[in-house]
């Protein structure tokens, strides 16, 4: 058992507040949870922005591809809504905001597929050196994408580097193999329900996604689950009495 299971702001306090913006983090900051998770992409002009589709229609009162905007065309949307009308949020505030919490951590999630490919990862460590973050052990960076994290591996080996397993690596990877050497490894719910072997394999730190309900909480630190992305992450403290 894994009593000390750490508790991670699933897109901030994304269960009650726009996910990926400047409140949702705030409100995930206040709490005594572990750190906060957050998705990144590239903009027409290079800046690395919290967003997590590759289009802006669903978070937004705008339509659009991230790829294709400007950060200044980005910021003429609402990303909260009528009661909480948020700007869009690049890395470097978000950095700066984990800076005022010296106990909290940053999951960054880039993603991939897309069109700038590995100017991601550099504009993602770019944004840690400015902020002299690159050796620090809060800064963890996590993918789908298995040429992410070698990448990862190659421009900064010293950050923690998380590859999140794909559902259809149950069938393309049966064998549970990891390029780029990383640190930790992920696992949605759904398949580690499944495949609760998958915990701990290889003797690396699990990552969980997405734990939401309280029974599945209480397996998953039942189960050895190291990190536990939640959006609910005050029902996450209640239930496992954090």
């Amino acid at each position: 058992m894994n009593d000390d299971m750490k508790i991670i702001a699933h897109r901030g306090y994304s269960a009650k507040y726009p996910e990926l913006t400047r409140l949702a983090f705030e409100k995930a900051l206040e709490l005594p949870v572990h750190g906060i998770e957050c998705d990144v992409r590239l903009t027409l002009d290079g800046e690395v922005v919290l967003i997590h589709d590759p289009v802006i229609d669903r978070v937004a009162n705008g339509r659009g591809r991230v790829s294709t905007a400007t950060l200044a065309r980005l910021r003429d949307h609402n990303f909260g809504d009528a009661e909480h009308p948020q700007q869009v949020l690049t890395l470097p505030e978000v950095l700066e905001m984990v800076k005022t919490h010296d106990d909290k951590h940053i999951y960054i999630e880039t993603k991939h597929p897309m069109r700038y490919g590995r100017i991601l990862e550099e504009q993602v460590v770019r944004a840690l050196r400015h902020a002299s973050l690159l050796d620090d052990p809060r800064i963890h960076v996590i993918s789908f994408s298995a040429a992410a994290v070698a990448r990862m591996r190659h421009l900064a080996p010293g950050v923690d580097r998380i590859h999140l397993r794909r559902k259809i690596e149950r069938w393309l990877n049966p064998v549970d193999t990891h390029p780029g050497h990383p640190t930790g490894l992920g696992v949605s719910l759904w398949r580690a329900r499944r495949r609760p072997d998958l915990i701990g394999s290889h003797g690396l730190p699990t990552y969980l996604w997405t734990v939401n309900e309280p029974a599945d909480m209480l397996w998953a630190r039942d189960r050895g689950v190291d990190m536990m992305a939640t959006d609910e992450p005050e029902l996450a403290l209640r239930t496992l009495g954090g």
